[in-house]
């Protein structure tokens, strides 16, 4: 499909602005993330800030509940930003639009980034927060029997690698895992890499200098955390629901990461969005394809919890 004509003029502003291309900085990519989109922002009953204590140290938090004084499922959110950049800030309103399409509370995090803090630091850190967070499952409002981790782009990515750590290490139980166009491997040479990769927003160029931030060396050899594509055995994963853009350099890993899932036992709800770039799901108001993602990622959510009986 051709890219959706909405895309069209804010593909081409983003193709001059120099922080979007090489040499990349760290400072100016932080910066422009931080101005706000123009998008909608769903009511959330209760938003709150704070603080979680891990076992890593303190840890910046939002919930959103959309029925306070009640116990609801889960969703434990990471934000995308290449680890570089993304803020809980960055990633309300697409919190805001899971939590009231699902029906479910929502917990965003913040986590060390990189290049301050390399791989597997931010992995850590999330995993000694989810196990806080379910210790303190009262004062959250949340039933620690139902919990889901999510994520967009390298948040997807921190996602799928805390449910193999899970599963592999033990911890809290995952009901179901929600993949935003998920980064899943290093191999730029994909043929999404080799169709998008200049001039859809997300470069090639661009995913590269985030692996060299996030290990170091883009072209080292990840172990299965930091690439979840080259764990050896992906059975036995809590269910997940994978999103992908067809304008998208990390189309095609996101789409092998699905289809592997599938294939060794995995149920999974995979969907491939035409006509759209990376990042598509947080243009609330803005894309019509965004609503209909937040939708599917809603209706995996109340599947796995048990939920789908009030879902229309």
């Amino acid at each position: 499909m051709p890219i959706d004509p909405v895309l069209a003029p804010l593909l081409d502003m983003i193709g001059g602005l120099p922080h979007m291309n090489p040499p990349f900085d760290v400072a100016a990519l932080r910066l422009a993330d931080e101005q706000p989109m123009p998008v909608f922002k769903a009511e959330v009953a209760e938003i709150r800030d704070l603080t979680l204590d891990t076992a890593a140290g303190p840890v910046a938090a939002r919930l959103y509940h959309p029925a306070p004084g009640t116990e609801l499922p889960l969703l434990f959110f990471l934000h995308g930003g290449g680890w570089v950049f993304g803020t809980i800030e960055t990633h309300d309103p697409l919190c805001r639009a899971l939590a009231s399409a699902a029906e479910v509370a929502v917990l965003s995090l913040d986590y060390p980034r990189a290049p301050e803090h390399r791989y597997p630091a931010a992995l850590d850190t999330m995993h000694a927060a989810l196990v806080a967070a379910a210790a303190q499952a009262g004062e959250l409002g949340i039933d620690p029997a139902r919990i889901a981790v999510g994520g967009d782009s390298a948040g997807g990515n921190l996602s799928a690698a805390l449910c193999l750590k899970l599963r592999d290490e033990g911890g809290p139980a995952i009901a179901h895992q929600l993949l935003f166009y998920p980064v899943i491997d290093n191999d730029f040479t994909r043929a999404s890499y080799v169709e998008n990769g200049a001039g859809y927003f997300l470069s090639g160029a661009m995913m590269q200098w985030f692996w060299a931030q996030y290990l170091g060396d883009a072209n080292a050899t990840p172990d299965s955390l930091a690439a979840p594509i080259r764990a050896a055995s992906l059975a036995g994963l809590p269910s997940a629901t994978v999103i992908t853009a067809e304008y998208d350099p990390l189309r095609d890993e996101g789409n092998a990461y699905a289809g592997r899932l599938a294939a060794e036992g995995v149920a999974v709800t995979h969907s491939q969005t035409p006509g759209v770039i990376h990042g598509f799901a947080s243009m609330l108001g803005m894309l019509p394809q965004a609503d209909i993602a937040v939708g599917t990622a809603a209706k995996g959510l109340r599947r796995a919890f048990g939920l789908m009986d009030t879902v229309a």
